[in-house]
């Protein structure tokens, strides 16, 4: 990139950001409403335009809405303390341990010895495996936390290294497969991620009572056709550079024979990790803290120096996530806190009117998955935009549990139209082994292939299954 351009894109979202704040305040809408939109919106435009990495987007959005009195400090800065981003960071300390001790790469060639003829078959292991666990766990964050270590010693033990441009796709595939899994397992049962509940506790406002029962009929052809096709689709999107690997799972079997037993610290990395996996689990019975349990894994581990203080000093690349999770997270709560999303939700949808369903109902899918590109987290959109969404969709005639579960399982698999759109992503994004631009594009391409599943197969199973 020349300087020239570069300068120039680092002027556009300021650009942008001031074009924005004196534009007119729409009505209905506060002067701080308005004015933290135009700060959100140019920080995630210049990461999308690679401007900016992430954090330096990100630290100069909070300071901008602090320094300005668009938002208490109080409410921008509320995100450090949050329990799903603290959970996450937790989360990639303790997969250095799953990988340090060797734990990780012991159950990376047992699954290479299972699956390993190829790229895509490991692939493919990594949704199944998500898939299986996924309604044992009312956190997706927690899950990528079982899944991020076993990936990334998959991707080591295969040569694969984010800085050797050469060996790094195969890791940057396996990393996004793991994305991937997250978004569509949480769509396949209604226990697997918390905002599930309080959807279908919203849906029950129109009549449309649902159990887990009924949600796992309504989900199984749509999200079990994407579980099928999504691997495949990856693989051709972003070619991994290794093919087969036909000598593979010998190779894994004589590597696991000559690993011998467990060590001792793969042993405490297993019970602490396995103690962890409970909690994560039982939480919602016995009333934990996700993000409690996690910190008492990581301190045993610390007090049985499995991780030592110098491996958490060498971890710079998780204080980078720390800050901008930290930082986007409260600015997304602030801009629905303060109505903006709600806003604009009811302006879009009131367009509809006079329309066929059919149209309506289309129109009013695709732009929930889009407005995903403003929210970091899944549930705080369901909370701002599920209920108006699911309000117009019936006032235009479209079938009131058609609506429901359209919106219900895209509040799942929009999740990777964006690196943040999710904090179960985060984990894997950090790993380094893809950049701003593919995270962003292969996110899009993938939210759309979903959508497109759906509307497809989705649409006429549930109006069958719920007739």
């Amino acid at each position: 990139m020349t300087p020239l351009r570069r300068r120039l894109l680092r002027v556009i979202p300021f650009a942008l950001a001031l074009g924005i704040w004196f534009w007119p305040i729409p009505a209905g809408l506060t002067r701080e409403a308005w004015h933290l939109f135009a700060i959100f919106a140019a920080a995630i435009f210049a990461v999308i335009l690679n401007s900016f990495p992430l954090l330096t987007a990100s630290v100069l959005a909070v300071s901008a809405a602090v320094l300005t009195r668009t938002v208490d400090p109080a409410k921008a800065f509320a995100g450090f303390a949050n329990q799903s981003v603290l959970l996450v960071i937790v989360a990639f300390l303790v997969a250095n341990a799953v990988v340090k001790c060797g734990l990780g790469k012991r159950i990376s060639l047992l699954v290479v010895s299972l699956f390993g003829r190829s790229t895509l078959g490991l692939g493919y292991s990594i949704f199944i495996t998500d898939a299986m666990i996924a309604p044992a766990f009312p956190s997706n964050t927690a899950r990528s936390g079982v899944l991020y270590p076993i990936i990334l010693s998959l991707a080591q033990s295969s040569g694969s290294m984010p800085d050797d441009e050469k060996t790094r796709r195969m890791g940057g595939y396996l990393m996004f497969c793991g994305m991937a899994s997250l978004s569509v397992s949480s769509a396949l049962w209604l226990t697997a991620t918390s905002g599930n509940p309080i959807a279908v506790s919203l849906a029950e406002h129109y009549g449309v009572k649902i159990n887990f029962g009924s949600w796992l009929v309504a989900a199984s052809l749509p999200i079990l056709t994407m579980i099928a096709l999504l691997p495949l689709v990856l693989y051709k999107l972003f070619p991994p550079g290794v093919a087969d690997t036909p000598d593979a799972p010998k190779a894994a079997r004589e590597a696991l024979g000559k690993m011998g037993s467990l060590s001792r610290n793969e042993w405490i990395v297993a019970i602490a990790f396995s103690f962890m996996v409970t909690g994560w689990v039982m939480a919602g019975t016995l009333n934990l803290s996700l993000a409690a349990v996690a910190f008492a894994g990581l301190g045993a581990l610390l007090a049985m120096n499995v991780l030592t203080l110098e491996d958490i000093s060498l971890q710079g690349s998780t204080l980078v996530t720390f800050i901008w999770l930290a930082v986007l997270f409260a600015l997304s709560g602030q801009l629905n806190e303060l109505g903006f999303m709600g806003y604009v939700g009811e302006r879009l949808t009131a367009l509809l009117g006079g329309i066929s369903w059919p149209i309506a109902y289309v129109i009013l899918l695709g732009l929930y998955v889009l407005m995903h590109y403003m929210f970091v987290s899944q549930t705080a959109q369901i909370l701002a935009l599920f209920d108006v969404f699911l309000g117009v969709g019936v006032k235009t005639a479209v079938p009131a549990p058609l609506m429901a579960f359209a919106l219900l399982f895209a509040s799942s698999y929009f999740s990777t139209i964006t690196p943040q759109g999710g904090s179960q992503n985060v984990i894997f994004v950090g790993s380094s082994y893809l950049t701003q631009g593919e995270l962003y594009r292969l996110g899009l391409l993938t939210t759309v292939f979903c959508l497109l599943v759906f509307l497809v197969v989705g649409t006429p199973w549930i109006l069958f299954v719920t007739r």
